[in-house]
């Protein structure tokens, strides 16, 4: 099987710090979240979806949210800081979670946001802990969806809420396309939405709704890449020629796939209980 970081996006994610002092900030510079938007959102359509979540979630004052795969840590310090909700944020790559741990500090936001290097499908960080939780595109790298579907709903409270977007199976999928997400994308397992909607039923969760993303994604895939290409010179520079050419495979397999039609789009959202 392999490796998360056969996907471009997961590789040199120190690039953030090269983004930032790109735009005037030194390695110790104190940031505001707001400095750090345009670079900390891997997901899709950054933080118009983090509002989306956050509209669900109905996060504040007294609520511990739970943001699984939460990779630099982007959308856990944008709801602490709109909402002042207390967030954990669970990142099962290290170098992930250190960086994202170091950002939230230089945002002094981590008496809100508590940052966790380790794998949701070892069970929940707590159980009975959390309102909500939030998930951005990550569990699509994760076939196992028994286990983590039951291991979220062992971390919420009753009547607890979960929102995710994530990738379903719109039409077959080819074996080049299998293999492009499998190698490229860390995807080896895509659902139908009647599997999906299953597959968390099976585990407690009820009123599961479901809104189809695909054309809106297609959209912003071919926008990314669109705009990778007209920066591609300037980003050699700061980055170096091999994390941009790896960026590029995965920014033009990603764009392929959705424009292929067979791989979909999916915001989901559900409640645990009866």
């Amino acid at each position: 099987m392999t490796d998360i970081k056969s996907m471009g996006l997961y590789r040199n994610v120190d690039r953030i710090l090269a983004d930032l002092k790109a735009s005037g900030f030194d390695d110790d510079h104190p940031l505001t979240v707001d400095d750090l938007t345009r670079f900390d959102q891997y997901h899709y359509e950054g933080t118009s979806a983090v509002d989306d979540a956050i509209g669900f979630l109905q996060p504040g004052p007294g609520t511990h949210i739970l943001d699984v795969g939460s990779g630099l840590g982007g959308p856990a310090r944008y709801i602490a800081d709109r909402t002042g909700s207390q967030v954990t944020a669970l990142e099962i790559q290290d170098d992930l979670n250190d960086t994202a741990t170091s950002l939230t500090a230089r945002c002094k936001l981590d008496g809100l946001v508590r940052h966790i290097n380790g794998d949701v499908l070892e069970g929940p960080v707590e159980a009975d802990m959390f309102h909500g939780i939030v998930s951005m595109l990550c569990f699509l790298h994760i076939p196992d969806r028994a286990r983590l579907f039951d291991n979220c709903a062992r971390a919420l409270v009753e009547g607890g809420v979960l929102f995710t977007d994530d990738y379903y199976e719109r039409a077959p999928l080819t074996d080049t396309e299998k293999a492009d997400l499998a190698e490229k994308v860390y995807c080896h397992y895509v659902p139908t939405i009647d599997r999906y909607v299953g597959d968390l039923s099976k585990a407690g969760f009820v009123q599961v709704t479901t809104v189809d993303k695909t054309a809106d994604w297609t959209d912003f895939v071919n926008d990314r890449l669109e705009q990778f290409h007209s920066l591609r010179a300037d980003l050699g520079h700061r980055y170096g020629t091999e994390t941009v050419a790896n960026l590029d495979d995965f920014y033009t397999t990603v764009a392929g796939l959705f424009n292929n039609g067979h791989l979909g789009g999916l915001r989901l959202t559900a409640r645990l209980g009866s």
